[in-house]
């Protein structure tokens, strides 16, 4: 009989192996040595110790899965328990139990994990909603919204899944903020197409009334209401871009045949009152002369009813020079009426006595601020002689005035 220490071949050719549970049969051997036996079984008690160090070394250097680790453990355990074999088929299995602690601890490792990365994209795709449920709910930017929705989706498609469950939950909400932005988008613009509609609707009566007016003659009322359309117009919105070009084209040509030919009109009319302007050019030049060598604001007075009067009598004026004419002559009449009440304040016994209280008043007050100023300097207050010196200014021109006021009374 030949014995090593984990196994032995008996004389009828029988090998067997030792284990902590005693010998079992794993062969028989007829064709040669016994010794030849026991290396021939010892090779594959080798081949099972590569397939556990291949197993360890997976284990160690790559991110194989537990469930792939556990599942390789129990087939070599199963190999190694019943295995035809001579060798220390203990020790694998003490091997074998190590990988398995090693595999449940990775289960773990890997599941947590996967968890945190479920969690991690639960977080991303709840964003991911929330802002899509904020767009769905708020933007009436439709162009940029529809944008960021379709941009959404993407980075929806982009992220990690998280477990099943929240999954739907979270698509479920994701679609429906989706739906909701498309119906408030078509309801929107279909309602901009109904005002739109009413707009055009609106405009056409405006270009009806503008085309109605052409050929109006009445100038004043007819440019009067046009002014009116064209207000209208601006506060009634926009129609459809072709509807507006085709609407504004016919308002404008209604518009600009009226004024062109009231233009036309008045310069036919200027050109008739021409002589009008003529006479009241020699009237302003006559007045202007006479009106400087009298004196007395009565008399001046007098006068400048004859001036009145042969003014009006001289006619209306050509548009381009009324408002120059006009104006000068208004001119006049303010000057004879100041020289007037300057007259009537001159000789005003009230008035006088006002504006010398106030000149008491003003020196009264310039006489306090000059002792502030005094006061503020000796201090070296800045804030207070900067102050001072502002009043002083004020007070001194106003008594000026004053003076003056009471001077032209003497």
């Amino acid at each position: 009989m030949t014995t090593d220490p984990w196994g032995r071949v008996d004389d009828d050719g029988t090998v067997y192996v030792r284990t902590g549970e005693g010998e079992r049969v794993v062969g028989s051997w007829q064709a040669g040595a016994p010794e030849e036996a026991l290396a021939f079984f010892r090779r594959k008690y080798d081949a099972l110790v590569t397939e556990v160090d291949l197993l360890e070394k997976r284990l160690r250097t790559t991110d194989l899965s537990a469930s792939q680790a556990l599942s390789s453990v129990e087939k070599l355990r199963t190999a190694v328990r019943e295995a035809n074999a001579v060798g220390d088929l203990d020790a694998l299995s003490r091997r074998l139990d190590v990988l398995t602690e090693q595999a449940e601890k990775r289960r773990v490792e890997q599941k947590q994990a996967q968890e945190q990365a479920r969690s991690e994209a639960r977080e991303v795709k709840e964003r991911i909603v929330a802002e899509a449920e904020r767009v769905a709910a708020e933007t009436t930017h439709w162009k940029s919204g529809g944008e960021r929705m379709r941009q959404l989706i993407d980075e929806w498609k982009a992220a990690p899944r998280t477990d099943r469950p929240t999954e739907q939950a979270l698509w479920k909400r994701m679609s429906a903020a989706r739906n909701s932005f498309s119906k408030r988008r078509k309801a929107y613009f279909a309602g901009l197409d109904q005002q739109r509609e009413q707009v055009r609707q609106d405009k056409e009566r405006l270009v009806a009334e503008a085309e109605s007016l052409t050929d109006s003659t009445d100038w004043g009322a007819t440019a009067a209401r046009y002014r009116d359309l064209m207000q209208q117009w601006k506060g009634s919105g926009r129609a459809d871009r072709t509807s507006e070009d085709k609407l504004w084209s016919r308002f404008k040509a209604a518009q600009d045949r009226f004024f062109q030919a009231r233009n036309a009109a008045f310069a036919e009319r200027d050109a008739e009152l021409r002589g009008n302007a003529e006479a009241k050019e020699r009237l302003l030049e006559d007045a202007r002369t006479e009106l400087s060598e009298i004196t007395g604001p009565r008399a001046a007075r007098a006068r400048l009813r004859d001036f009145q009067e042969a003014w009006e009598e001289a006619g209306p004026l050509p548009r381009d020079q009324r408002d120059r004419l006009e104006g000068a002559f208004r001119k006049l009449e303010d000057e004879v009426r100041r020289a007037e009440d300057r007259e009537w304040q001159r000789t005003n016994p009230e008035a006088r006595a006002r504006a010398e209280a106030t000149a008491d008043r003003l020196r009264g007050a310039i006489s306090q601020l000059e002792d502030d100023l005094d006061g503020a300097k000796r201090r070296g207050d800045d804030r207070e002689i900067r102050e001072a010196e502002e009043a002083l200014a004020a007070r001194r021109s106003w008594l000026e005035e004053a003076q003056r006021a009471l001077d032209e009374m003497s």
